[in-house]
């Protein structure tokens, strides 16, 4: 095939494209006389990226902890896009399935390793006194890490251990929300009381997350693996994928987290020991007491039983 030939080609391709969405052809291709030539910094929208770190302190190091958590949560939404992506895929298939996985599980692996970013790359004291101006700001308000959870696994492996014989296949989405494991960082079940920063953070996200809860039941990464054939269920090294990604963001990430905030917060001996949102941190971030398993079907008694303990 020629140049002509080919531009030719494409150029039917072109006008089948925009007759299919009722789009004048001619229109379209008349705009690229006049539209710019891309760029990198255009594409990438690197001023724009450039100009969201706003510190609220003159301490260098406090720039540092705002570009760190910038860049997870720029990996959580790839996280979100690989899942939603198996999520909405109607008749999913093990190549795919275990592809996206795959990618997944990377992500995390990239969190997990990156915590020295934080854990050995800040000054002790800088980090005490600026994060005094965070207070009662938390990492625990990362909605998007909260959007994972939903899509990962069933809403009852999110529930608090302490209450999972309440809650059933019966229950309210609201039973549900307000039984789920991340509630004990801001809640007094005695009391009903919510601490501000949970409070402050369900206004901002309770509606959004409820339409998840809801909307991922069906279709969440459990249930897509229970979609599967049942020999692929069975398939070794897919269960060693799921697995993996359950262990590496339900401990793995976790104490790569629990072991920075502790260098910082008690190894330090500066400050009150307190988290900068008020709850109890290290019981909240502690696999074994969060015992969080998002398959918990493919462990065994032992292994759920010694959830989070230490090797």
């Amino acid at each position: 095939m020629n140049i002509s030939e080919q531009s030719e080609s494409i150029l039917k391709e072109i006008d089948l494209k925009y007759q299919a969405i009722n789009q004048k052809t001619e229109v379209q291709l008349e705009g690229l006389l006049w539209s710019k030539p891309i760029t990198y910094w255009d594409y990438i929208q690197t001023d724009a990226l450039l100009n969201l770190q706003v510190q609220r302190t003159t301490l260098p190091d406090e720039n540092v902890f705002i570009m760190y958590h910038q860049v997870n949560e720029l990996i959580f939404k790839m996280i979100l896009w690989e899942v939603e992506q198996i999520a909405d895929k109607e008749t999913i298939d093990t190549a795919f399935f275990s592809d996206r996985l795959s990618r997944i599980s990377r992500y995390f692996e990239m969190l997990t390793t990156s915590f020295d970013v934080m854990k050995d790359g800040m000054d002790v004291d800088q980090y005490m006194k600026f994060r005094n101006t965070l207070t009662p700001a938390s990492g625990f308000q990362s909605a998007q890490y909260r959007l994972i959870e939903f899509s990962s696994t069933d809403l009852i492996n999110l529930t608090d251990h302490r209450y999972k014989s309440v809650i059933n296949s019966d229950s309210s989405l609201e039973d549900n929300f307000e039984h789920l494991y991340w509630q004990a960082a801001g809640k007094d079940y005695k009391t009903g009381n919510k601490s501000y920063l949970l409070q402050q953070f369900e206004k901002k996200y309770k509606a959004q997350f409820l339409v998840r809860m809801q909307a991922y039941k069906s279709k969440n990464i459990w249930q897509k693996f229970k979609q599967l054939p049942t020999e692929d269920q069975n398939n070794p090294q897919l269960v060693s994928a799921m697995r993996h990604y359950d262990y590496t963001v339900n401990i793995t990430w976790v104490m790569q987290h629990l072991k920075t905030a502790i260098k910082y917060i008690v190894e330090s001996g500066q400050g009150s020991g307190e988290a900068t949102g008020g709850s109890d941190w290290q019981k909240y971030m502690h696999p074994k007491y969060q015992r969080r398993i998002f398959f918990p079907e493919l462990w065994s008694a032992e292994e759920l039983a010694t959830w989070g303990h230490e090797k």
